[in-house]
């Protein structure tokens, strides 16, 4: 039986972070992402709960960001999988796009994180500035359920609202997401427009690591550009830009 995708509700949230938080931890990139956020930990109950309060009230006050289960019908309706998007369907003010404050750290703890945060953030604005896309934050596959099929569920179901609401889709990606995204239509964002590599002074890596950018233009317009004799894909992307008022491959800020 295949898996569901269906917009997680607010009993979902401990069940739904349960997956994140065993996926990330199983990830060498993802641990070392859970470290530099929550660097006294992540996995205690006080901390958990905190965690369930604070996601609670930001459901209560986003306008823009949904969250998404992946479910085994066949095993109880368990969720196995999650994904966490912005869906930008109006432009956005410089105000609405400031860089989110992350109060929860301190010291050299929050300067560690936000240059690396920051560093993802400069990106997309160099990309999208106030455009109107699908940006992913997170996207997580619970370990025991793995090679099943869970990650391609989730990824076409964000892949069928891009082409729903013809939206381009962003994220950046990980080294072990890499071959899934570029199998199911997603490039690589193309260096002139935008680049981020973590030091690895920053991370605590022996080398510096680039994250690869990558973004899904809705299929009307892929659709489009074979049909009207052989566009290239830098052509499309060139009027995604123009529709959705995001930068251009020839004009980098």
């Amino acid at each position: 039986m295949p898996f569901a995708i269906l917009p997680a509700l607010i009993p979902d949230i401990r069940a739904v972070y349960d997956v994140y938080f065993a996926a990330f931890s199983a990830d060498p990139d993802g641990r070392r992402l859970l470290d530099i956020l929550f660097p006294h930990g992540c996995s205690s109950d006080e901390f958990r709960d905190a965690h369930t309060k604070g996601t609670l009230a930001w459901w209560h006050s986003s306008d823009t960001q949904y969250t998404f289960k992946c479910v085994d019908p066949a095993n109880g309706g368990e969720i196995v999988g999650m994904a966490l998007c912005d869906v930008f369907v109006t432009p956005r003010s410089e105000e609405q796009r400031k860089m989110p404050e992350l109060g929860w750290l301190e010291g050299e703890n929050r300067v560690r994180a936000e240059r690396v945060l920051g560093s993802l953030w400069e990106a997309r604005e160099r990309i999208w500035g106030g455009g109107r896309y699908i940006y992913i934050h997170a996207f997580a596959v619970d370990p025991k359920h793995q090679g099943r099929g869970a990650g391609a569920a989730l990824v076409q179901a964000l892949i069928d609202l891009s082409d729903s609401t013809q939206l381009p889709i962003y994220l950046e990606s990980s080294p072990g997401s890499y071959g899934l995204y570029k199998k199911m239509g997603f490039q690589r964002v193309p260096e002139e427009v935008a680049r981020v590599v973590h030091e690895a002074e920053v991370l605590g890596t022996e080398k510096d690591v680039e994250v690869p950018l990558m973004i899904r233009l809705p299929m009307a317009l892929t659709a489009t550009a074979v049909k009207d004799g052989g566009k290239s894909v830098e052509d499309v992307y060139r009027e995604c830009a123009m529709v959705h008022g995001y930068q251009t491959i020839d004009e980098p800020h």
